[in-house]
């Protein structure tokens, strides 16, 4: 392996089926299922891999506004083709915050901010994907 900080290495094996297995090398792993039953789908992973990035941002990004986060959950919702190979077209990412001292422009602030500058997954999608964000403060 190389010393190089900002390559990732990750290994996938077969189960049957539609099934495979992975992760990082001695990391955690995790099963996806084309059919969802043992594992997410790799296109629902692919979205919850979005949302978590972006989560992760903007609770720091929060933090540093010196909110205090109660819950942070995040809805990703991601339309796909119907033709072949149905990639996602659209995505939509829904964001549903409560705690103290949090406000809307805050919120939507750090929202946009992952969205369009810090979130390496996100940022990784096709450029042609439109992405929409919506901020549910409660």
């Amino acid at each position: 392996m190389s010393d190089d900080p900002n390559l990732r290495h990750a290994a996938i094996t077969w189960d049957g089926d539609l099934v495979f297995t992975g992760g990082a090398p001695d990391g955690p792993s995790i099963t996806m299922d084309s059919a969802g039953v043992r594992g997410p789908s790799p296109v629902t992973a692919l979205l919850l891999a979005g949302a978590a990035c972006s989560g992760m941002d903007v609770v720091s990004i929060l933090e540093k506004q010196r909110a205090t986060l109660v819950t942070c959950r995040i809805e990703a919702i991601g339309r796909r083709a119907a033709d072949h190979p149905r990639r996602i077209t659209e995505v939509t990412l829904r964001f549903h915050l409560t705690g103290e001292g949090i406000t809307r422009a805050g919120a939507e602030r750090a929202v946009e901010l992952s969205v369009s500058k810090y979130c390496s997954v996100m940022l990784s999608l096709n450029p042609d994907i439109p992405v929409t964000t919506e901020v549910v403060l409660g």
